[in-house]
């Protein structure tokens, strides 16, 4: 069993109580027997994303620096994985980034998010440099190997992102977030874990920061097994809004036997057919805001929607 911990903490008034925070609660993790912690989406600021560049510029951090510096530090001496997330400097406009230290100190991977939030809403990530790459990479714990990757928050609602990592090889994805893990949300990384036969772990904020509800899950993506007549639930953990210090286990074994047995997942799919996910198609989008007749007739002015109901 690899054994997750979520912090699902608030951040402090300043970066340097932030980060003292959470030392204190990795060396928690680790006494509770963690072999993965986790944290919320930016925890360096907590997801506070000003327009003003000066602003915004003065609470990124270097990725060698001293904030993701002392948790890599902190890694090697609890013989600890950390993912570790922070608004990290570029040499244009800063980034939304997690890190992940293995238990010697070692960054496996950095990974920056690659659909930012642009609502045109002043408050968004619309500021922020989008990443350009998934990554997945091979993580050492004292309970043996596995492929693990990243997703963040908003990533999660873009089914190519958790295929991408599947098809990379990930067995588990650390998502770091920051906003309110309703229904709907949940379903989508039931979803994701189930149709891509991996286990994810998501970190959120309690309640009340930034409108976030805690809710931090880990779903194994297994729901079949032999001995069993029915579906399992996949998810293994759903935290409340409060804040602390979360565990789940993930039963690794459990899952590559269940990849084993449903391989047919993975040899079904059908790539050649699948061009269009790789095109541009503005056109689309466009066409979800023009629509024919009144309110009630749903069909939209694209040939991809008319006649449709939506």
């Amino acid at each position: 069993m690899i054994k997750i911990a979520f912090l699902q903490l608030l951040p402090c008034e300043s970066m340097k109580k932030t980060m003292e925070k959470g030392v204190r609660y990795c060396r928690e993790a680790k006494e509770q027997g963690a072999d993965i912690a986790l944290f919320p989406e930016l925890w360096n600021c907590g997801y506070r994303i000003p327009h003003d560049m000066e602003q915004l510029n003065a609470l990124a951090v270097s990725a060698d620096g001293e904030f993701a510096a002392r948790y890599g530090e902190l890694a090697k001496e609890l013989k600890l994985a950390v993912g570790i997330t922070f608004l990290e400097s570029g040499q244009f406009r800063p980034k939304n980034t997690i890190c992940l230290y293995d238990r010697h100190g070692k960054a496996v991977y950095k990974y920056s998010k690659v659909h930012i939030c642009d609502f045109g809403e002043t408050d968004d990530e619309s500021v922020l440099c989008a990443g350009d790459e998934f990554v997945a990479a091979e993580l050492e714990t004292a309970k043996g190997n596995l492929k693990v990757g990243s997703m963040i928050c908003y990533d999660r609602e873009f089914p190519e992102s958790a295929r991408i990592l599947m098809l990379k090889g990930a067995e588990l994805v650390l998502v770091p977030n920051a906003c309110p893990m309703e229904v709907n949300r949940l379903s989508q990384l039931r979803g994701r874990a189930y149709e891509n036969m991996l286990a994810i772990a998501t970190c959120n904020y309690p309640a009340p920061h930034l409108g976030c509800n805690g809710h931090s899950t880990l779903f194994d993506g297994v729901i079949y097994q032999p001995e069993r007549s029915e579906p399992r639930d996949t998810c293994v953990l759903e935290t409340d809004e409060s804040e602390g210090l979360f565990f789940g286990e993930l039963d690794i074994h459990m899952l590559r036997e269940f990849r084993k047995r449903e391989y047919q997942n993975l040899k079904n799919r059908r790539p050649e057919l699948y061009g269009i996910l790789a095109e541009p198609q503005p056109e689309v989008a466009e066409s979800l805001t023009e629509f024919s007749g009144d309110d009630s007739d749903f069909a939209c002015n694209s040939p991809l929607f008319t006649g449709a109901r939506l």
